[in-house]
């Protein structure tokens, strides 16, 4: 009896040990270093985490390329250092929830997120790290030969037949809302947007809109904004255009209730139209990726590099 029990306790023993052996053996292969870029390693399981992350913004990206992205990634931001480009890890944090919020998305469900994918918060804040020091420097070094001139805008507008392209706006507005109480019935909102449309009719200068909103119960109007054609969305620009100076804008109903917006005044301006700001990113962009391009380039050729 005693003799079996002991063969059992071995055999279990034995299992445990096979087991441990294997596990620190796939735990061994998942770190083991793949290449050293300036003394710092890039093992098996950075590639495999970043390759997790690739295939949730839907890149089917090969292993080699992710490898390739990650000595980019460990080039420049040795390169950004040298230069005291170095963001703080608040920094990083910062970007990371400012992420999560455009993705409508707390830090804490983008992070259960990207755990149920079985991937660390810290392989995309390493992503993000890179791509901002990399940002940073680039713009910072060769801030003169990345501007755009007006010339080089306006060689792209020519020709064009859009006379539009090449008028620009300033526009005194003063936004007004007539609030309507969450969970009212759709009686009450009509009869609010009557009310709008009445006022519209008659109010025919900012002094007097400011007037009348601020003596009116449950209505605001709030102070002058100042925005270009530039700054404002294509219906929105089309709207004040055609609405004359002094009047309202039609009624819309949002979450406060309605919504108006006095145009006070609308006069040319010598800022960037929508399409000239438009060109003038493309621009931007263009020779921002060329220089981007060239210059990682030529860090990768001074960097140490060694394949294990």
């Amino acid at each position: 009896m005693t003799s079996k029990l002991s063969l059992r306790i071995i055999g279990l023993a034995l299992c445990c040990a096979a087991a441990a052996l294997s596990l620190g053996t796939t735990q061994g292969q998942a770190q083991s270093v793949v290449v050293m870029v300036n003394g710092e390693p890039i093992t098996n399981f950075d590639i495999d985490q970043r390759s997790k992350l690739n295939r949730m913004s839907h890149k089917a990206d090969s292993r080699q390329q992710v490898l390739e992205d990650l000595i980019d990634e460990k080039v420049k931001i040795k390169e950004a250092k040298k230069y005291g480009v170095n963001p703080s890890d608040s920094d990083i944090d910062s970007s990371f929830s400012t992420m999560a919020s455009r993705m409508r998305m707390s830090t804490a469900q983008m992070t259960n997120m990207l755990a149920a994918q079985g991937i660390r918060p810290d392989t995309l804040k390493s992503r993000i790290r890179a791509e901002m020091v990399w940002a940073s420097l680039v713009r910072g070094r060769f801030k003169d030969s990345l501007q755009v001139s007006e010339r080089e805008v306006q060689a792209q507008l020519k020709g064009g037949d859009d006379t539009k392209a090449v008028e620009s706006f300033e526009y005194q507005l003063r936004p007004v809302v007539m609030i309507v109480s969450r969970g009212s019935v759709s009686e009450s909102l009509d009869a609010r947007r009557k009310e709008a449309e009445q006022l519209r009719g008659r109010i025919s200068s900012c002094a007097e809109a400011d007037r009348v909103f601020k003596a009116m119960p449950n209505a605001a109007i709030r102070g002058i904004v100042i925005k270009t054609s530039a700054d404002l969305p294509p219906a929105l620009r089309e709207i004040l255009d055609k609405t004359p100076v002094g009047h309202l804008t039609p009624p819309e109903v949002t979450k406060q209730g309605i919504e108006m917006v006095a145009l006070c005044e609308r006069k040319q301006s010598t800022a960037d139209t929508p399409r000239k700001r438009e060109i003038r990113e493309k621009l931007f962009g263009e020779k921002f990726q060329a220089k981007s391009k060239e210059y990682l380039q030529e860090v990768r050729k001074a960097a140490m590099i060694e394949y294990r």
